[in-house]
């Protein structure tokens, strides 16, 4: 236990993509994928994303700490991965997020947008698929692990499908939004699961809900005062209107956002970091402190909710001013 296990690489295209594949189920996917999306798809796709993301990633973090079923045992598994080897197993929550990321992006844009079903049913099924096999061939999850964390998050994306125009709505309108969007998870992070040794599942829910609620009271706000919005006016994924000139707008918008993103997270994570730790009396650096409820939970959740609202709302105001929107 929490002992990198010796292996060598004998194939490393196999190595690399699985790898790689693993990646899109991590935060640094989620942080570049879904603003993208937002800033220059379409902001009624993000939105269903976002909150989809949000609601699987919960059901799929709590049912790990209920159910308490462990991870596959090494040896005779080789496991590539360390941080997440403290967490249970089932379900995957890699093969819930990836399901319910490629096929509600599929669902959102096939009415919106010219492009083959087929092509774009086979890119879903091929992204959740390496996904879920990346979670094998790193060794951090087994057969059943993965088969269930793709089946539930294909459940709830069927329960959810026919309230999402109505959910959209409220989150739009509804002047009780900001306030539900903020307490709702608040309350959820508080009340998560209590296990007999740390695990990071509870900070890592704190951060998905933490966004989902940044980034709700942003789309909240958009709404009331008409910011610009990126729709299908805006861009087309039919591949012969994607010229010089759109491919140049399109990374300047991402790397000028994702810039500010990462500077938001990084300037929140000292500030209420520091905050914290004056307020508990611990030093900085002290790992055990940063994990206790009282600090771990508003730590992840103030810096994660300022990274989804400057994503929503001080990127796209940056976008307009630079001029490109």
């Amino acid at each position: 236990q929490g002992c990198t296990q010796k292996y060598i690489v004998k194939n490393y295209f196999y190595y690399y993509l699985f790898k790689f594949s693993a990646a899109l189920g991590e935060e640094i996917f989620y942080i570049t994928f879904l603003p993208f999306t937002y800033w220059n798809i379409d902001h009624s796709v993000s939105r269903r994303m976002i909150i989809i993301w949000s609601i699987v990633m919960y059901i799929g973090q709590v049912s790990k700490d209920i159910l308490k079923w462990p991870r596959p045992l090494s040896p005779p598994v080789v496991k590539l991965e360390m941080r997440t080897d403290a967490e249970y197993g089932m379900p995957s929550t890699h093969a819930m997020a990836a399901t319910a990321i490629s096929f509600s992006f599929l669902i959102a844009t096939m009415n919106q947008y010219k492009y083959p079903f087929e092509l774009g049913l086979v890119a879903a099924f091929v992204f959740s698929t390496l996904v879920c096999l990346s979670r094998l061939y790193t060794g951090m999850h087994t057969v059943l692990d993965v088969i269930g964390g793709a089946l539930i998050s294909a459940v709830l994306l069927v329960l959810l499908y026919p309230a999402w125009d109505v959910i959209d709505h409220l989150l739009l309108t509804s002047p009780f939004c900001p306030l539900l969007s903020v307490v709702v998870p608040l309350v959820l992070c508080y009340n998560y699961p209590k296990l007999d040794f740390y695990s990071p599942t509870r900070g890592d829910t704190t951060t998905i809900l933490g966004a989902g609620a940044g980034a709700t009271v942003g789309f909240w706000l958009n709404n009331q005062y008409a910011a610009p919005a990126c729709t299908s006016e805006n861009f087309q994924l039919g591949f012969p209107l994607i010229t010089s000139k759109i491919v140049v707008v399109v990374l300047a918008r991402f790397f000028v956002g994702i810039f500010v993103v990462l500077l938001t997270r990084r300037l929140m994570k000292s500030v209420v970091l520091g905050m914290l730790g004056y307020r508990y009396k611990f030093p900085i650096g002290d790992l055990e402190a940063r994990r206790r409820l009282e600090v771990e939970v508003p730590y992840k959740f103030i810096t994660y909710s300022s990274v989804g609202f400057s994503a929503t709302v001080i990127v796209p105001l940056l976008h307009e001013l630079l001029g490109l929107m």
